[in-house]
């Protein structure tokens, strides 16, 4: 690894880390695996230029990417991508993170094809459990895909890209038309007011189905027809998965979001408790410098 990049143009501002290779290129920013000088620990820098973003007018996105990011320095989940720091230049914003081996859900379910319900019952119980963290602390995900789901060297889960995310506050809906068509919620695509929580639970139900049969169930070429097939509820179960995942993925892919399972009824249904671990047998606790912090944004 080289301790620069672009001619030395980072070079003070990440003169802790030695860069790498590009992990991933972004729309405005590129992902660079780096290690620490000191240490020798590898992390996962993601690069955000300022002028990109001001060109492509994605400078809100950014800056609540990096609000959220700042969020995940003190808030600690094992299966949310940790981020150590976040450095801010006039040019350019690092933020330094967790650096995930095995790289995206989706590249491991297209070599695998579908799971079986035991590894998928692992993989989601681990999903989950980060956003129902998520909602606890009042930030909502908004982009839940297998893209934004990233692998460890133990082939944990770990949820990052928090770029479309937002913090809720108490009876305030959100608006913003945002994340993946395929695992958009339906509320989402027809411009419909939205609390939060639903739509994450939705593209969950899109991420289970996945898991368990390999391809997502909302799926179309033509846009019109997706959406059609989307607002409609609009899918086909296949027969080989078990009564109790054929109880659950319904319950979560259910247009009417007042009828739809919350997080926590996921968590209560049999399937999902099924060799459930210790360690996420319980929801994560609220804190009063959680509080604190989501307050203030």
């Amino acid at each position: 690894m080289d301790g620069n990049t672009r001619g030395g143009r980072h070079s003070e501002a990440l003169k802790n880390y030695n860069l790498g290779r590009s992990l991933g290129i972004g729309s405005f920013g590129k992902v660079k695996l780096a290690e620490h000088k000191l240490t020798g620990h590898k992390v996962a820098i993601k690069i955000l230029n300022r002028r990109q973003m001001e060109t492509m007018e994605m400078e809100e996105k950014a800056n609540r990417e990096i609000k959220i990011s700042r969020l995940f320095i003190d808030f600690i989940h094992p299966h949310i991508i940790r981020v150590y720091e976040v450095i801010d230049t006039p040019k350019d914003i690092f933020i330094v993170m967790e650096y995930c081996k095995n790289g995206e859900l989706f590249d491991y379910i297209v070599e695998k094809g579908r799971l079986q319900e035991d590894e998928a019952r692992r993989i989601f119980q681990q999903i989950i459990s980060g956003v129902e963290y998520c909602h606890r602390n009042m930030v909502v995900h908004r982009d839940l895909k297998l893209e934004n789901l990233l692998l460890d060297s133990k082939y944990n889960v770990k949820l990052v890209d928090f770029g479309s995310s937002n913090v809720m506050h108490d009876d305030h809906f959100l608006k913003t038309s945002c994340g993946s068509t395929n695992y958009a919620a339906p509320e989402i695509i027809s411009g419909k007011p939205y609390a939060g929580p639903e739509v994450d639970v939705w593209s969950c139900g899109v991420i289970l189905y996945a898991l368990l049969c390999g391809s997502v169930p909302f799926d179309d070429e033509y846009t019109p027809n997706l959406f059609k097939k989307i607002t409609g509820g609009n899918y086909i179960l296949p027969s080989h998965l078990s009564d109790l995942a054929k109880d659950l993925i319904p319950r979560m892919l259910l247009v009417d979001p007042m009828k739809r399972i919350t997080i926590r009824e996921v968590r209560d249904h049999s399937w999902f408790q099924n060799r459930l671990p210790h360690y996420l047998a319980m929801p994560p606790p609220e804190t009063t410098l959680q509080a604190k912090v989501v307050s203030k944004l």
